[in-house]
């Protein structure tokens, strides 16, 4: 059994490398507030979804591997881009409608980031009201 990868710093800027399942996408980007930054939407998509996601700086993002298998979802507005790997069907990313300057990673594919023990470490994962999104006011 391969032992877990070591957790990243609490908080603070953070370099993460992200993969999905079947590791045909791989990503890194910098993380502003590490994994403390972890967060849950409950919009129409993100509560079905169910991902916590991590901020990172949508500029500071780099696809090592596997651009060409990135499947692209959006709807409403289509300011947010929701990119998922077209072999295993893993939420990777997405650039996010509230701020498109930033993108949220799914902690469950970065080395180190495990929503189950998340709470014993970093705290609870907060939830964002994306039902009642100012843009649509």
């Amino acid at each position: 059994m391969t032992p877990p990868a070591p957790m990243p710093p609490i908080d603070g800027p953070t370099p993460c490398h992200a993969k999905c399942h079947c590791g045909a996408v791989e990503i890194t980007a910098e993380l502003p507030r590490g994994l403390a930054s972890a967060s849950r939407c409950n919009c129409s998509f993100c509560i079905r979804r169910g991902a916590a996601a991590v901020t990172a700086r949508t500029d500071s993002l780099n696809i090592l591997k596997g651009a060409e298998n990135l499947s692209l979802y959006t709807w409403g507005s289509h300011t947010a881009k929701h990119y998922f790997c077209k072999t295993c069907g893993i939420y990777i990313y997405h650039q996010r409608r509230s701020d498109p300057a930033e993108c949220g990673i799914n902690l469950g594919c970065i080395n180190g980031g495990n929503p189950s023990n998340h709470a014993d470490i970093y705290g609870e994962i907060p939830w964002h009201n994306g039902v009642n999104h100012p843009a649509d006011t």
